[in-house]
């Protein structure tokens, strides 16, 4: 039997189980991803912008290293399946958000891909590239990409077949990718299937959770930890090059 994805109430079936496995047979998303070009850089002006955000991320985890959260308090600096992350502001009584910074790995220097995955609560998320570096966003559902706020050039859109579905299932896979020195806005509804992979040295995600604290609550949790509101479309990671694919630009991308 599949889990249910309906948008309200519970939807994980072990709220503090951080590896979920959703049967992607039976997944269907009750919304699609927007996706806003912002602004295309200078290559040195995004890489000091990249290189500032990411340090901020190394630093935490070198901290985290040599002093460790006390037992009982979430971990500032953590690792996700794209990179590793710092909780730049972690939520607090009355205000039911945070806000994370990730670095994003390089999928081809590790030969593997993250998960599509989908959250219990929604989610905004900016992403920046630097210099020889792209990120693919995917979606089981397709992507509109929203007018550029100012000049920015076509991005490339298009659609593939997810990897590792089981014997005799296919699902469509609709990518959009963030071409180098760019900045991307994501507006992900809760439940929506999303993936991000980086390839390239040089990309970070600035991310909100505007429903931290309540998802938690609403799932019935024991306790705040990033992470264990996510929920994987797959058992396993799959290899570099079933992410790798950059696709041509279209003049007119999805709306």
């Amino acid at each position: 039997m599949t889990q249910p994805t309906e948008t309200t109430g519970r939807m994980k079936r072990s709220p503090d189980h951080e590896d979920e496995i959703l049967d992607v047979r039976g997944h269907r998303d009750p919304d699609r991803n927007r996706l806003t070009p912002v602004v295309q850089l200078p290559p040195q002006t995004a890489l000091t912008v990249v290189d500032a955000l990411s340090g901020l991320v190394r630093a935490a985890h070198r901290e985290e290293g040599e002093r460790p959260a006390p037992t009982g308090e979430p971990k500032r600096a953590q690792v996700f399946e794209e990179g590793d992350v710092f909780m730049l502001e972690p939520p607090f009584p009355g205000f039911f958000a945070d806000r994370y910074l990730m670095d994003f790995y390089d999928t081809a220097a590790r030969d593997i891909c993250s998960r599509m995955h989908l959250h219990t609560g929604l989610r905004f998320v900016r992403m920046m590239t630097g210099p020889d570096t792209t990120i693919r966003v995917s979606s089981l559902s397709p992507i509109t990409v929203r007018p550029p706020t100012g000049h920015f050039a076509p991005l490339s859109c298009f659609a593939d077949d997810l990897p590792g579905t089981p014997d005799g299932v296919r699902r469509e896979r609709h990518n959009v990718i963030v071409p180098p020195n760019s900045w991307v806005d994501m507006q992900i509804p809760r439940g929506v299937s999303h993936q991000f992979n980086a390839a390239g040295p040089n990309a970070v995600i600035d991310s909100v959770h505007p429903e931290e604290s309540i998802e938690t609550l609403r799932e019935g949790m024991s306790g705040y930890r990033m992470m264990a509101q996510t929920i994987f479309l797959a058992k396993d990671r799959s290899p570099a090059a079933t992410c790798a694919d950059t696709g041509a630009p279209e003049t007119t991308p999805p709306r």
